[in-house]
């Protein structure tokens, strides 16, 4: 939480296992992006929105994902998906980001370091995401 907010810069932070948090949050949020790639419920997610509220889906769970109707019917909510935007919807975005200075924290893996990356995705060992510097000319270590 305190590297959310004072680092990331997030104005609030809440814990979807923890109901006080999640109920005192209910109906507050126009957007949510949900990143989980595991099976889980969407239902809670769902209660954040506001009525016109959207829940985008990024991430690709195994299993199918629990979706309840009537937070959908009641709020009016929308769910869609999205893998990935082509070459204008990327640009687009990374406009946005440039614009408002929106960055990402990576750990650069140099191409000799790719199996020690993967036996580390394996232990859950990764703080936010690697990523492969594949002109190798990184000096970057595990």
């Amino acid at each position: 939480e305190r590297e959310a907010k004072e680092r990331l810069g997030a104005d609030h932070f809440v814990v979807s296992t923890d109901q006080k948090q999640m109920q005192a949050m209910a109906r507050s949020l126009d957007y949510v992006i949900d990143t989980v790639s595991a099976k889980h419920s969407l239902g809670p997610i769902l209660e954040l929105l506001k009525v016109n509220g959207k829940l985008v889906l990024v991430a690709a769970p195994d299993q199918p994902v629990e979706l309840p109707s009537f937070p959908l019917i009641f709020g009016k909510r929308t769910v869609s998906g999205s893998m990935t935007g082509g070459m204008k919807e990327t640009q687009e975005m990374l406009d946005l980001c440039g614009k408002h200075n929106i960055t990402c924290d990576i750990e650069l893996v140099s191409t000799d370091g790719i199996n020690e990356a993967l036996a580390r995705l394996a232990r859950n060992d990764v703080r936010y995401r690697f990523v492969i510097d594949i002109a190798g000319d990184s000096n970057s270590k595990l």
